[in-house]
């Protein structure tokens, strides 16, 4: 289950990686800003991970193809912030469970959609990017586990 966990995480770190790996080199300079160290991080792992052209276009369109199906549930789970936000002032209890229960499905099926798009990428990356990419994120998850604990 740990390692299943890891992987996970590797994954969704990759991918987050990936779309920065498409940003123009103006966005790449702001993107430590208000993000911390977390986009520093995956900042780093897309220079560690020295993408090919190819990759970087295959990993571009397979992350614009996931933010496409992913949009019409994110655009729902606004919807559904807003409308749970108005039952908890109404303290409307039936309502709120039910938003809750909505909410939870939808973010379930944007994570889906993420990681699906997250392995293909993976599955775009030579043995050596991806023992990288390993390393890089047992590194990283060392320093961001001491981090909270100071």
């Amino acid at each position: 289950m740990k390692r299943r966990l890891t992987i996970i995480a590797a994954m969704a770190a990759l991918g987050a990686a990936m779309i920065l790996a498409q940003t123009t080199a103006t966005t790449q300079k702001g993107a430590g800003k208000g993000n911390g160290v977390r986009a520093l991080l995956r900042k780093r792992l897309v220079t560690a991970l020295n993408l090919t052209a190819d990759q970087q276009q295959q990993a571009k369109t397979i992350l614009q193809g996931a933010r496409q199906t992913a949009q019409p549930l994110a655009q729902q789970l606004k919807q559904d912030r807003q409308a749970l936000a108005a039952a908890i002032q109404a303290g409307d209890s039936a309502k709120i469970q039910q938003l809750s229960t909505d909410m939870g499905s939808l973010r379930g099926q944007v994570l889906a959609i993420r990681s699906g798009a997250i392995s293909k990428v993976y599955a775009t990356l030579t043995p050596e990017q991806k023992a990288t990419a390993a390393d890089f994120l047992q590194k990283a998850k060392q320093v961001l586990g001491k981090q909270s604990t100071e």
